[in-house]
């Protein structure tokens, strides 16, 4: 199965054409990961037959959840709300073998790594959301990993009530697919 295939055609399905468009630029300049292990001990993200996602179907995951539930939210696809969903389960792992993809193992701050490229580059999804939408947005990729982001301070004071509900929306979806709980249109 072409996980990253499928990815790139559910996201061109359900994003604006001026959203996806930006995904597809952003793509060209970010490590093309999608292929390794989303886990590269091999301790997590194992599907029920013992093999590791890799880092496309973990997104695909989480990127087709997002379309069938996104209504929690009153998000309609093919909208800058969805957009903004999309992006960040899409982006969310997108440096998880560092800036420049080539670390052997997956990076403990890919999480701070990839919010840090969405928002040193504000300006351009601000043409394709508004503001509170791109803070949701970068909050959300950079708070997915809950009390184990890079950015939390004390993470036994971490409460996810302190951010966005959809921030810890991404966070469940991510946990789910790591405990191989997301059920997709391609198993």
């Amino acid at each position: 199965m072409d996980y990253k295939k499928e990815l790139f055609g559910i996201l061109e399905k359900n994003m604006t054409e001026k959203g996806y468009k930006l995904f597809s630029g952003i793509c060209k300049i970010i490590p093309d990961i999608w292929n390794r292990p989303t886990a590269s001990t091999g301790k997590y993200h194992r599907k029920k037959n013992g093999e590791v996602s890799t880092n496309a179907e973990h997104t695909y995951d989480l990127v087709y959840a997002t379309t069938k539930i996104s209504r929690m939210f009153n998000v309609n696809m093919k909208t800058p709300a969805a957009d903004k969903l999309l992006i960040a389960a899409a982006l969310h792992d997108s440096l998880k073998y560092g800036m420049l993809g080539n670390r052997p193992h997956t990076d403990s701050k890919h999480d701070k790594y990839a919010a840090d490229m969405v928002s040193s580059n504000k300006e351009n999804f601000e043409k394709i959301m508004t503001e509170e939408q791109f803070f949701v947005m970068e909050e959300m990729i950079r708070f997915h990993s809950g009390q184990w982001s890079t950015d939390v301070i004390n993470k036994h004071k971490f409460d996810f009530k302190d951010y966005n509900p959809e921030t810890l929306f991404l966070h469940i979806l991510d946990m789910l697919s790591t405990a191989a709980c997301i059920q997709t249109d391609l198993e």
